[in-house]
């Protein structure tokens, strides 16, 4: 569990591991519908209930249709349909005005911090004079986000590069990070759009934060360009 944690003022900050669950048994089949009563492994639920399974997201990649902010030191990369509503874009004025003021020493940490931390790179900062983007260092990880200041639970946070196929065998834009629905309310599918924060879903799982954070300042941020 990944449990997104505030900083003094309310405003989502940095991520709080909590219960683990096991993967041991291969395959592990997780969860997607939202209607499992074996969260978050699937019980077979989806045979019987009504959901929309359907497949909406297309061959998109996340650098498609992106919108640019271009700063002096760092330039953001936006890119709106892959939005998890997780809010790490929001403390000190926002990423946006953060990326423009990126001449200044700690806004561009800030900038670079705050996109780096929304877990679906629907942001992704890049810097100017590289070219590279600034990413943190993930190991192949699972994580299932859950968001306590809104009520909800989040989607299933893939870390790593790990390679998300379809049935047919194609398999999706390889990232780093990409958070998939498991809500099952999700119009971009089999990617989070936030959709469960808008009807309240909630896995029922038991957890609280109590394991390692990913980070709590800038000084402690991991962040490589790549």
């Amino acid at each position: 569990m990944q449990f997104i944690m505030p900083d003094s003022e309310g405003e989502s900050w940095y991520f709080q591991e909590g219960r683990h669950f096991s993967t041991e048994k291969e395959p592990t089949a997780l969860c997607r519908c939202g209607l499992s009563r074996s969260k978050p492994y699937c019980d077979g639920s989806h045979l019987k209930e009504e959901w929309d399974s359907a497949i909406t997201s297309g061959e998109d990649r996340i650098m498609d249709e992106v919108e640019i902010t271009e700063g002096q030191r760092v330039t953001l990369n936006d890119n709106e349909k892959y939005c998890v509503f997780a809010r790490f874009c929001h403390p000190y004025g926002g990423v946006w005005d953060l990326t423009a003021a990126s001449g200044d020493s700690q806004s561009r940490k800030l900038a670079v911090r705050e996109a780096s931390m929304c877990p679906s790179a629907r942001l992704t900062a890049w810097d100017n004079r590289t070219g590279k983007p600034y990413e943190f260092i993930f190991e192949p990880s699972l994580g299932l986000i859950e968001d306590p200041a809104i009520g909800a639970s989040g989607g299933l946070w893939v870390r790593g590069g790990i390679r998300i196929q379809r049935e047919d065998g194609r398999t999706f834009e390889v990232r780093n990070r990409v958070v998939l629905c498991r809500c099952g309310h999700s119009r971009n599918k089999p990617y989070c759009d936030g959709a469960h924060a808008a009807v309240k879903w909630k896995d029922g799982l038991e957890g609280t934060p109590n394991g390692e954070t990913l980070p709590r300042s800038v000084a402690s941020a991991k962040i490589e360009t790549h």
